[in-house]
C-alpha cells in the first residue's frame, strides 16, 4: 500500500486521528494543517489535505479540502491509489448533496460506485460501499 508508516506527513496525520480518538478535535485540526503545510509531494498533498477537509466548519470549506485532495490523488502515479477515490467521490458527492446540488451529488457517487472494486474486503471497505450505495439511493 502507499502508506508508509515512516513517512513523516502519514506519521503526522496518524497522530491527528489519534487525537481525534480522544476528543481533541483542535490538536487533531493543528496537526493536519502542519502536514499539508509540510507535505511535497502529490501523495503527501492527498493525504492531508484529506484529513484537513475532516475540520472545516462549512460544507463549501469541507468540498474545497475534498476537491483538492481528490486533484492532487490523481496525480499521484501508482495504481493503488484507486482504492482511494471511491471514498473521495463519496465525500465530494455527500457534500454536493448537502449542499442541495443533486445532479452533481449524483455524479461524484457514480464515479464512486466506479472504483468500488479497488477497496479490500474489510470494514473499511464494507463502511465506503455501504456510503455509495446509500449516497445512489438517496439522490435517485
Amino acid at each position: 500500500m502507499l502508506f508508509d508508516p515512516n513517512n513523516k506527513i502519514v506519521k503526522l496525520c496518524a497522530e491527528g486521528m489519534a487525537a481525534e480518538g480522544q476528543g481533541e478535535m483542535a490538536k487533531a485540526k493543528n496537526l493536519f494543517i502542519q502536514a499539508w503545510d509540510e507535505a511535497r509531494s502529490d501523495f503527501e498533498k492527498f493525504t492531508a489535505a484529506h484529513f484537513v477537509a475532516r475540520h472545516q466548519e462549512t460544507v463549501s470549506d469541507k468540498l474545497k479540502w475534498d476537491q483538492t485532495a481528490l486533484e492532487m490523488a490523481l496525480k499521484v502515479k501508482d495504481e493503488n491509489i484507486k482504492g482511494s477515490f471511491a471514498s473521495l467521490y463519496l465525500n465530494i458527492g455527500k457534500c454536493y448533496e448537502d449542499l442541495n446540488d443533486i445532479d452533481l451529488a449524483s455524479k461524484n457517487y457514480r464515479l464512486a460506485g466506479s472504483y468500488l472494486d479497488f477497496l479490500q474486503e474489510d470494514g473499511y471497505g464494507r463502511m465506503i460501499k455501504s456510503g455509495v450505495l446509500a449516497g445512489l439511493e438517496r439522490v435517485k
